[in-house]
């Protein structure tokens, strides 16, 4: 196990814990001298981590603290680069740069040992064809999403009839050869899915829309069947 890794166990087993918990129980659990635990404690307190307490006393992990990058675990890393590899090959460009972007930030600051995980990984992504969304803007409607605004549609079903919509979108489904926007339609007065190639036409409105998104995501889960420990990190 590496440093890096024994110092992210500690961590982990700091935040398990709401209540003070000795340093030789710690040990144990970590399966490490209490040496190194001492030694780590103190790593850990020179990065920023809020741990209080001594030896003989006990240990607790204040709440706030945020993880730093080094901190990764290997299966961490392999996930992260994994992700990242498919958002670059089956996201819009926008979201394909950002990916990328975001993997040598990580890089740039990661020990030696796990940045040559990073770039040596053996986890790759197939050859796929990129979704074609025709002329649609794919980052504003990622935008509604986020700012709960209304979008009106033009769309076209799968008879290529066409109708126009006033939606409020509420997530973005990414799957191997299309994208699936799924919204609560104004007209429908219902939540419907609507196929990213054949929305023809799309106007982000100055409306935000007059419930929360993750209220309404909630209430489409539940419509489709799907659990809440089916819902994604």
């Amino acid at each position: 196990m590496s440093r890096s890794e024994r110092l992210l166990d500690l961590l982990q087993a700091l935040r398990r814990h709401r209540r003070a918990v000795s340093g030789q129980m710690l040990a144990e659990e970590l399966g490490i001298s209490l040496r190194t635990l001492y030694r780590d404690i103190a790593t850990l307190q020179a990065q920023g981590a809020d741990i209080e307490g001594e030896p003989g006393v006990g240990y607790i992990l204040r709440p706030g603290y945020m993880l730093p990058p080094l901190m990764f675990s290997l299966e961490e890393i392999e996930a992260l680069v994994l992700g990242s590899r498919w958002v670059a090959k089956r996201a819009d460009s926008q979201l394909h740069d950002a990916a990328r972007n975001a993997l040598a930030k990580i890089e740039a600051v990661l020990p030696t040992d796990l940045k040559d995980h990073l770039q040596t990984s053996g986890l790759l992504v197939g050859p796929t064809e990129r979704i074609d969304d025709g002329t649609i803007d794919v980052p504003a409607i990622r935008r509604a999403i986020r700012g709960e605004q209304k979008l009106k549609i033009a769309y076209a079903d799968a008879k290529g009839e066409l109708s126009q919509r006033i939606v409020w979108p509420v997530a973005l489904g990414y799957f191997e050869k299309l994208r699936v926007l799924i919204a609560w339609c104004e007209t429908r007065a219902a939540f419907r899915h609507f196929r990213t190639d054949r929305i023809t036409a799309l106007e982000p409105l100055d409306l935000r829309y007059p419930r929360r998104r993750l209220q309404l995501l909630k209430e489409w889960r539940q419509e489709q069947g799907i659990s809440d420990l089916q819902q994604p990190y």
